[in-house]
């Protein structure tokens, strides 16, 4: 699984976890509607932090908490991404 994948698969779960919408997550976000389903669909191959940022904010939870699952640890080196 690469970051982007990685990245898509948290916010799948925070989304069923929360039981949100895509559309209701992205507008607690402060995101357009369509950023946030462009990051879900991999149109996106840059998610920005600022934009995961928001997204914790939204759920009310940390950098950290996002970041938890076991499948970010394979991240740690640079040339991994």
């Amino acid at each position: 699984m690469d970051l982007n994948k990685a990245i898509i698969t948290r916010i799948l779960e925070l989304i069923e976890q929360y039981d949100i919408t895509i559309t209701q997550l992205s507008l607690n976000a402060n995101l357009t509607p369509s950023t946030l389903f462009d990051i879900i669909n991999d149109k996106h191959k840059n998610t920005y932090v600022l934009t995961i940022k928001k997204i914790c904010a939204a759920l009310n939870i940390t950098l950290k908490e996002f970041f938890s699952p076991d499948y970010f640890n394979n991240f740690d080196d640079i040339y991994n991404i």
